[in-house]
């Protein structure tokens, strides 16, 4: 009998420190980066992709998900994230995660290039804010902006605007409790 949950083989595993201990990562970014990771081989997926961080910090970062409010463009964003790894996400599995738009990086952290770009750039964000660790926000930010991530998709088959997602991030007042963003009387 098989486990459930696939295991990395030895030659799969991230080499050199991996990103949820990173220094730069606040203790929210890093749990966001845990369960990515756990999702990722929960759903049998050899890197963690865009879509793996949009869901993990809709599930552990109170400041992101609020971006998204409690409506019903949130139930339509979370009900595609789940069916990723019953349904349409299958088709992700077979390949790697990557835009183009830079040289593919081979594997960083067990992340997929623009996964792996994501971070750095949500480490970046946080660094010209002072240096301060990189939050959920940042990351949000920097998943939302290539056209060509699977957080995007997601987005926009969710009927969600990626472009407003990043305004909303980039006006977003620290610890601000937003009714529902979708709604057009709040635009």
């Amino acid at each position: 009998m098989q486990p459930r949950i696939p295991r990395q083989q030895a030659d799969e595993q991230p080499v050199g420190p991996r990103p949820d201990n990173d220094a730069r990562l606040s203790a929210e970014l890093a749990a966001v980066v845990s369960g990515a990771r756990r999702r990722a081989v929960r759903d049998g997926d050899r890197q963690i992709d865009t879509a793996h961080l949009l869901h993990s910090l809709l599930e552990y970062d109170p400041e992101a998900r609020a971006v998204f409010g409690d409506g019903p463009g949130l139930a339509r964003l979370l009900g595609y994230l789940v069916q990723r790894s019953i349904g349409y996400g299958l088709r992700w599995q077979s390949s790697v995660e990557d835009s183009g738009a830079v040289p593919v990086v081979t594997e960083a952290d067990g992340f997929s290039p623009l996964a792996a770009s994501a971070m750095e750039d949500a480490c970046e964000r946080a660094a010209r804010r002072g240096g301060e660790p990189a939050l959920g926000v940042d990351l949000l930010a920097a998943i939302v902006v290539d056209p060509q991530a699977r957080a995007v998709e997601v987005l926009l088959r969710a009927g969600l605007d990626p472009r407003e997602v990043l305004a909303r991030v980039e006006h977003l007042p620290a610890g601000s409790g937003w009714g529902d963003p979708w709604d057009a009387s709040n635009r």
